[in-house]
């Protein structure tokens, strides 16, 4: 596996796979990677002759008071994870390289982050959207594998993606959870004890909404509610930053449940802020 950090080293690569044909598989990622981030790289890994994963603590999807410098980092750990599952190149810029002090483009699709994280941190995808869009630049990936815990992030880039022209296949992998069903984040580690036995709520919680679903409700603001109730008891540490039922890909709030939605959840505790999600298809639900 080789380690790139220059930009231009990386798109002269690129060029080289573009001129043979090959086919290049993409995992963008912040770094601290753990058994969600294997996932994604080993479904690139069969999508693809050539796999390329960065590790970017993006700056710029960071609001102020934010966790930008207390964002879990191991860069020796991640190289050797990546390549373990058999990235073949792994790019692991400085932010310097990546934004030139006189920047002053950016890529954005307003319309689908009105909700969800967009609300509470309303420049977050503005920044996921540049620097995916610059990567997908460098990389010119034939494929790229997101994870679906960030639903949000995926249906905006998908939407960017088809706006651009970028031309790449965009593919969401499902959620990796620990064996209590609380997903993987690198933030977990952040986590104190008392407040690692409460997260695994979050996922409770919209386990209980599918429920619902399952047993015939369709009013989702009373789903809603009773998972709050729940929350409330199960989470006396964590404050709900949002809890939503929404289209999953207009991102737009469900009132009365037809077809496909998205429960979608943010929880902070003292130190780290989850989040979480559990489609649930009613057609599905009601055969």
């Amino acid at each position: 596996m080789d380690i790139i950090t220059e930009p231009s080293a990386l798109g002269e690569r690129a060029r080289e796979w573009t001129r043979a044909g090959r086919t290049v598989g993409f995992v963008p990622t912040m770094g601290y990677l753990h058994a969600g981030h294997e996932s994604l790289m080993a479904l690139a890994r069969k999508r693809a002759e050539v796999v390329v994963a960065s590790v970017f603590v993006n700056p710029t999807q960071f609001g102020p008071g934010e966790d930008l410098e207390a964002y879990p980092r191991d860069p020796e750990r991640d190289a050797a994870l990546a390549k373990r599952v058999g990235v073949d190149v792994l790019f692991t810029p400085q932010a310097e390289a990546m934004y030139a002090p006189e920047a002053a483009t950016w890529v954005e699709a307003p319309s689908l982050a009105r909700h969800l994280c967009g609300a509470s941190r309303p420049t977050h995808f503005r920044g996921v959207c540049t620097v995916v869009a610059k990567l997908f630049l460098l990389v010119r990936p034939t494929v790229a594998v997101f994870g679906q815990k960030d639903w949000q992030q995926l249906a905006i880039i998908r939407r960017m993606n088809a706006d651009l022209g970028f031309g790449v296949e965009i593919v969401g992998a499902p959620i990796v959870r620990e064996s209590d069903g609380l997903a993987l984040s690198s933030r977990n580690v952040r986590l104190t004890p008392a407040e690692r036995a409460e997260a695994v709520g979050i996922s409770r919680g919209l386990a209980l909404a599918e429920a619902m679903v399952q047993s015939g409700e369709r009013d989702a603001g009373r789903i809603v509610a009773e998972v709050r109730a729940r929350y409330a008891t199960d989470m006396p540490s964590g404050v709900v930053d949002y809890l939503e039922c929404v289209d999953p890909a207009a991102i737009e709030p469900v009132a009365a449940i037809a077809g496909p939605v998205l429960f979608a959840a943010a929880v902070k505790f003292a130190a780290v802020r989850l989040i979480d999600n559990r489609y649930v298809d009613v057609q599905a639900a009601s055969r």
